[in-house]
């Protein structure tokens, strides 16, 4: 290398591998700063490199950064040579003069007769534009990039500032947080000192009770010892005076004294008198009897005081048993407190935000109303101009007649001739708003003036901005056939609703011409905003495949038709005040037919009857338009949509005569009160305060027949039994908005303290709400709202899926729609909490008629063939490749062998099995501490507590409002160990066979 560092010649005497290898020692510093964009130019001049070259280096999508451009351009350099050594050498001189020092050990000398020998002057100016142009384009870049750096500070900073300003918040909450936390301390150790007072106080009276019992009982001990020495005591000395007297009669007998008559007297008496005092043998009996029962019943009572003072220590201890779980009632009971009162502070938040959003539903009222306005003031004006282009219109034609009446006198041609090449006036045409009429054909009259042409192009440019829709063109030209064909096969694909509401639409060959079919009736419809049709239509005539209007014709339009299946007609008229001009009946399942219709009104006029079915409602003239289905719609939405139609409407119809006889025979026969049958799940509890009003309770399923019941506000509906589908019991309940209401307020009243002081029912305390919400973003069967320009309202399948609406559509759900199921086979069965059902599955395996259904080991090829056909329920755990699942096939191999297959299920795999059919039993068994407790050792040997017992009932009882099927609850109280609660179990399970099966027809 030292050799090679003498002049700048000694590069060119130089081999081409020993350049290439002095160039691949330093590959890396040159990748990393050399800039491909400065010395392609340059190579492009020295022609060891083409521009295709060039576009690859600099643009190839596979080069992402600078240094992989470089590498590219050096292997390609390498494919020329010594020529592509030495110019890539001789460009690093020219931008990078420290690299080429590095790699040579030269200086860059520069030789500007060597550089200009080496290209032209032309060339050399083309590769300086060049190179500054690329200088540019990266300075463009590289302020580009510092602007956008200086948006994402900006926008950072912005975001900072929020975050501080929530931190500060944070902060604050914190500290209020710590002061109640302290609060809440200090009462909490208040408590527990009056508790250990109270504790001390109660075990002084206890002991000093005892006390008192022990005392007396050995105060009567003592009497009864104290009578018994007594009476020992005198016959102890009744005894004694005895042996006495005897004593001294046989000393006087013994002293040889001879008794005479007085002493042998006296001695008879005293011997009658010890014949009296002593006792005889049956006395003696007697009385030993009368001790032993004396002794018998002495050791009974000291028995039965030794039982008693065992009851004494059993009640002692039951006392402090009772004690503690007070103490714990206490502490659940502040804890409730606290919870009731962060409720309270969570349903003021929502009452705020509640009136929130109606302040805005206000503001955005009253900004439509404002739209309105400005739109009515535009189609006004539009008018205004309209008539002015129409106006011009007829000068222009003037115009042209005039000048063509002088060209005529000036060529001095026949009459007869300049008559028949002069141009027919063309009539006024009468001012058509929102549509256009389809011109004369001018074919036969001369070609019209270059100052005609240019206002007609400039017309046409001036609309074309509008020319997508015959509705908002505001040019004085009409389109053309074709035009109006593509037209509306846009409007038809484009409209989602016309697609959902009307499948039996037919498809019009989209290759068929319009021109030559002018008079098909089926792609034409007629749109008569005046009464007088008979005069309209005389006033018609085809002119040339088009139409022509003459002054005294009313406003009238052309538009293709939609070619429907059934007989169904589309018409277009004037439907100001629509029910007043007709009235309606029918339902969710007959269909809505029109009842009677007004004499003289524009409906009487288009030919509308009693008997013609109302398909579909095309209200987009005026705003606000809307468009809507009436197939499978409730006589509550027909009317209020039929009622929001006040000015030109489309309706699509069919006559339905024998649908419309039978309704009317069913109306007069009073087999039934409209054409609605739809069931419902109720989903709060309503007390039926007036007369004719239904109670029912939260979780009814009510049959109901008439949504227009009474005017409006209510429904009529039959309660239905849980065993059948029977009706048993009718009244009327509120419809869909006014139960929202009352759910609204039911949970504002259940955050008050005085629901506290409510009675409890005989049969314990029942369910009021069942909380169900729906996404917005989602069709719901129950709710549609009117909100928008447009409605749509998505048909679901089968003949009673009603839809309803409300004003202010909020996400809770009174009423949502089921429909009945029958299983013929026995219905897998589900427990919650989870963790119960495992124990309860054990017992439950051992009996006849009950299996558990165990989770399947499956690969991960046999997860996506068995995922790909929809046969998995629920995925346990995923481990190596493979995974534990529950599958279809098990669950309904067992269902097949007439088996209740128990399952070990979250609650949302309730909805997959629905889809495939199988509709399990969910028994919930509600769990308090009491009730764990008794569960204390199945649990050990599960190795859990009670603690986690009580938290997974807790987390999973909110998850059962979720459930799109009703369940069974068993009570704690019912049940006081494990054998009676399997008992209750084994008796909800064949109940809950027996019962209907109500699956909500559409999952949220």
């Amino acid at each position: 290398m030292a050799e090679l560092r003498c002049t700048d010649s000694t590069l060119t005497s130089l081999d081409e591998d020993a350049l290439w290898e002095m160039m691949e020692s330093h590959r890396h510093r040159i990748v990393r700063s050399v800039c491909p964009s400065r010395l392609t130019p340059y190579l492009r001049q020295s022609r060891v490199l083409g521009q295709l070259d060039e576009e690859e280096v600099l643009h190839s999508p596979q080069l992402t950064n600078t240094a992989m451009r470089v590498g590219h351009l050096l292997d390609l350099l390498r494919t020329r040579g010594k020529n592509g050594a030495v110019a890539f050498l001789e460009s690093l001189k020219f931008h990078n003069p420290d690299i080429y020092t590095l790699v040579t050990g030269l200086q860059p000398d520069v030789d500007f007769g060597t550089f200009s020998g080496l290209m032209e002057t032309s060339k050399l100016t083309q590769c300086l534009a060049g190179a500054i142009g690329s200088l540019q384009e990266e300075l463009r870049q590289e302020q580009g990039q510092k602007e956008a750096l200086l948006q994402q500070c900006r926008r950072l900073q912005e975001r900072l500032g929020q975050a501080e300003a929530r931190a500060e918040g944070l902060r604050q909450l914190e500290a209020d947080h710590g002061r109640m936390k302290r609060e809440v301390s200090a009462h909490f150790h208040e408590v527990l000192k009056l508790k250990d007072e109270m504790l001390s106080l109660s075990l002084r009276y206890s002991s000093a009770l005892q006390e008192k019992e022990l005392a007396a009982t050995r105060c009567h001990g003592l009497q009864e010892e104290l009578y018994l020495m007594k009476q020992e005591l005198q016959r102890e000395r009744l005894s004694a005076s005895c042996e006495r007297e005897f004593r001294e009669r046989s000393l006087k007998m013994a002293s040889g004294l001879e008794p005479g008559a007085e002493e042998l007297s006296r001695l008879k008496e005293e011997n009658e008198k010890l014949r009296s005092l002593t006792f005889s043998m049956a006395e003696k009996d007697i009385l030993e009897q009368s001790l032993d029962e004396a002794l018998d019943s002495k050791q009974e009572l000291v028995d039965r005081i030794h039982s008693l003072r065992a009851r004494a220590v059993a009640a002692e201890r039951q006392q402090k048993q009772y004690w503690e779980e007070k103490e714990q009632t206490l502490l659940q009971f502040q804890k409730t407190k606290v919870d009731c009162e962060i409720y309270r502070e969570k349903v003021n938040a929502l009452q705020s935000q509640v009136a929130e959003l109606r302040k805005e539903r206000d503001q955005a009222y009253s900004a439509r109303d404002a739209a309105q306005a400005e739109i009515s003031q535009s189609l006004t004006d539009k008018d205004a101009l309209r008539r002015k282009v129409f106006e011009l219109t007829d000068q222009v034609c003037d115009l042209r007649q005039q000048l063509r009446t002088l060209q005529a006198e000036s060529l001095q041609e026949p009459k007869q001739e300049a008559g028949a090449r002069g141009p027919c006036r063309r009539g006024k045409q009468r001012l058509v708003r929102m549509f256009a009429i389809c011109p004369r054909d001018d074919g036969d009259c001369s070609c019209p003036s270059s100052s005609e042409s240019q206002l007609w192009s400039d017309l046409s440019t001036t609309s074309s901005r509008e020319l997508a829709d015959s509705f908002r063109s505001s040019s004085p030209v009409p389109p053309s056939q074709q035009s109006l064909y593509k037209r509306a096969t846009e409007d038809f694909w484009e409209d989602p609703c016309s697609s959902s509401g009307f499948p039996e639409i037919l498809e019009v060959d989209g290759g068929a011409s319009l021109g030559g079919e002018a008079g098909d009736a089926d792609l034409d419809y007629e749109i008569v905003d005046r009464a007088e049709l008979h005069e309209s239509s005389n006033s018609l005539r085809p002119v040339s495949g088009g139409l022509c209007l003459s002054a005294s014709t009313a406003p009238v339009r052309r538009r293709p038709a939609r070619k429907i299946l059934s007989q169904v007609t589309v018409l277009a008229f004037q439907g100001d005040a629509l029910l007043e001009q007709i009235s309606v009946i029918g339902g969710n399942l007959t269909g809505i037919f029109i009842h009677r219709v007004t004499p003289g009104s524009a409906a009487d006029e288009m030919a509308l009857r009693p008997g013609t079915q109302i398909l579909r409602v095309d209200y987009e003239a005026t705003a606000p338009s809307f468009k809507a289905v009436l197939e499978g719609a409730t006589l509550e939405q027909a009317v209020g949509l039929l009622r929001r139609v006040n000015g030109f409407c489309c309706l699509s119809v069919k006559v339905n005569v024998e649908g419309y006889k039978k309704l009317v025979q069913d109306l007069e026969a009073k087999v039934a009160t409209s054409g609605d049958s739809f069931y419902i799940r109720v989903n709060l509890a309503m007390e039926g305060r007036a007369e004719g009003e239904l109670q029912v309770h939260c979780s009814d399923i009510l049959h109901v027949t008439d949504t227009l019941c009474q005017g409006q506000g209510c429904w009529h509906a039959h309660r239905v039994g849980p065993y059948s589908t029977k009706d048993v019991e009718h009244g009327t309940v509120p419809n869909y908005s006014q139960a929202q209401q009352l759910l609204v307020a039911l949970i504002q009243d259940m955050a008050q303290p005085r629901i506290a002081a409510r009675k409890q029912p005989p049969g314990g305390p029942q369910k009021l709400v069942r909380i169900v919400s729906v996404d917005r973003t989602k069709a719901s069967p129950l709710c549609s709202s009117f909100d928008g320009a447009q409605l749509d309202p998505s048909r679901p399948e089968g003949p009673s899926a009603g839809c309803f609406w409300a004003e202010s559509c909020i996400t809770l759900v009174p009423y949502t729609l089921v429909h009945p199921r029958r299983p013929s086979r026995p219905r897998p069965v589900l427990f919650v909490p989870r963790l119960l059902g495992k124990i309860l599955s054990e017992k439950l395996c051992l009996l006849q008629g009950f299996q558990k259904c165990q989770a399947e080991y499956l690969s991960q090829e046999e997860y996506d063939a068995s995922s790909q056909r929809g046969d998995i329920i629920q995925e346990t755990e995923v481990s190596g490749g493979h995974c534990w699942v529950t599958t279809r096939p098990a669950v309904e191999f067992l269902m097949e062998k007439n088996t209740h297959a128990l399952l070990d299920v979250r609650l949302d795999s309730v909805r997959a099995l629905h889809a495939m059919e199988i509709f399990p039993i969910i028994v919930h068994v509600s769990v308090n501490e009491k009730a764990a407790k008794r569960l204390r050792k199945p649990l050990q040997r599960l190795g859990t507590s009670e603690e986690q017992l009580l938290d997974a009932s807790r987390q999973e009882e909110g998850e059962l409002d979720k459930a799109p099927c009703l369940y069974s609850s068993l009570a704690p109280d019912g049940w006081s160990d494990l054998d009676t609660l399997l008992s209750c179990v084994r008796f909800a399970i064949a109940d809950e066979q027996k019962k209907v099966v109500w699956t909500e027809q559409s999952p949220r």
